[in-house]
């Protein structure tokens, strides 16, 4: 957005105005980091020269990207600001402000200029960039930023200084390496729990998968662990990375995926709750007696859910986790056993 802005900075200063400003519009000159690389502008078709104080009538754009003042037939160059409002928010989300099943539609919505950031999909956006994307889509253009305002708002001069990058908390490692140690029941549970929390509960962990996830594709790799634990300022990469890595992933897949991270690295301060054991317990609890008999153990960790985590004979190896489990040795498993072997490291 700095460069695009930059860019409409220099044409208006020039007076000329695009007229049809796009994501299409602009070209990566190179592959390289967009730090490294430069944009070009380019598709000049609908652009004029614009003399200070006149008046545009000619309709002209893309419906997405037009601005209301250009549907009215009586604009000038701030109606280019609109566009790059309509990019930023774009490039943001993923989709633009004002949409329709077709271009009439879009047209009205774009006249009424009303438009919202999504919860679910700004939560990650700062209030900088939200602050810089509204005062560039006001619909009276007189309100509206320019390209010289826009490039000097601290969230662009600045580079968006109230961003933040997932860190990882200090206890992220030992609770990796304290996985490795849980018996098969507890790495079942786990993944269940990871299941039965609240997104409020996951968040910081989902924002630590999504910033450790280089490529984009949901799963972690060794490279993308060490990478991202390098970059979170950790004093060191443990050296039991790879085996730790391998005993998280319950599936064999040689990725963790987003529940087995889940599973490894939720905080004992999360899942030590009793209600959120409890939620766990009862998935285990079949018929609800308020314990966990043989039966119902082989049949939850052999539910495709958990089987995975508790690995290939999972279910013989039953009577031992029970004899493990079962302190005061009815033959069951009851809540408060189960609390106990959860809060075990």
């Amino acid at each position: 957005m700095q460069q695009i802005f930059r860019v409409i900075f220099y044409m208006h200063e020039q007076h000329v105005v695009h007229r049809d400003l796009k994501p299409e519009n602009f070209i990566l000159v190179n592959k390289d980091p967009i730090e490294k690389c430069v944009l070009k502008i380019i598709d000049f078709g609908l652009s004029a020269y614009l003399k200070p104080g006149q008046v545009l009538t000619t309709k002209s754009g893309t419906a997405y990207y037009v601005a209301p003042e250009v549907l009215a037939g009586k604009y000038d160059q701030l109606s280019d600001m609109w566009s790059l409002g309509v990019i930023m928010f774009v490039l943001l989300c993923g989709y633009p402000p004002f949409f329709g099943d077709n271009d009439a539609a879009v047209l009205s919505k774009v006249r009424l200029g009303n438009f919202s950031f999504n919860a679910a999909d700004w939560k990650g956006v700062s209030g900088d960039a939200t602050h810089l994307i509204q005062m560039l889509l006001k619909v009276n253009p007189e309100h509206r930023y320019t390209a010289e305002q826009a490039l000097n708002d601290v969230w662009v001069k600045e580079k968006a200084p109230k961003a933040t990058g997932a860190k990882l908390h200090d206890n992220f490692v030992s609770n990796l390496r304290g996985f490795r140690g849980n018996n098969k029941l507890k790495k079942a549970a786990l993944q269940v729990l990871a299941r039965q929390l609240n997104q409020d509960e996951l968040k910081g962990l989902r924002d630590v998968f999504t910033s450790l996830d280089g490529n984009g594709d949901g799963k972690l790799t060794v490279a993308e662990m060490k990478e991202g634990i390098a970059k979170s300022g950790l004093k060191e990469i443990p050296r039991d990375l790879q085996a730790i890595m391998e005993d998280i992933d319950s599936d064999g897949s040689g990725e963790i995926d987003y529940t087995e991270f889940l599973a490894a690295t939720l905080d004992k301060q999360v899942y030590l709750k009793e209600d959120v054991c409890w939620q766990a317990f009862r998935v285990f609890d079949r018929n609800g007696d308020g314990k966990i008999s043989k039966e119902e153990l082989a049949e939850v960790l052999g539910d495709g859910h958990v089987s995975d985590t508790c690995g290939a004979g999972a279910t013989q190896a039953v009577a031992e986790m029970m004899k493990e489990l079962d302190g005061n040795g009815d033959g069951m498993v009851d809540f408060d056993e189960f609390m106990e072997m959860m809060k075990k490291q």
